[in-house]
């Protein structure tokens, strides 16, 4: 299992990415954030630490899609760039 930090290294990591392209924005869900650190939660397996490193990453102009209670998985829209 991944720990806070691997999460914020991803996290970063692609929001860093795609401020390098060009990008305005980029909508981040936790489920698939868990994904590209190799693990594959079940819907109700979202990681507690995943959602807490997402949600403190938080910063005026950020738009929380869905909420850590969806089984669809905590997804916010980050600003970009940070």
């Amino acid at each position: 299992m991944a720990s806070a930090d691997h999460f914020e290294q991803e996290l970063l990591g692609q929001m860093g990415r795609a401020a390098s392209r060009g990008a305005k924005h980029i909508v981040i869900n936790s489920a698939e954030l868990q994904c590209a650190l190799g693990d594959f939660p079940r819907p109700d397996q979202q990681s507690p630490s995943c959602c807490d490193v997402m949600e403190r990453e938080m910063k005026s102009g950020d738009v929380l899609l869905v909420d850590r209670s969806s089984k669809a998985g905590l997804t916010i829209r980050y600003l970009l760039p940070r």
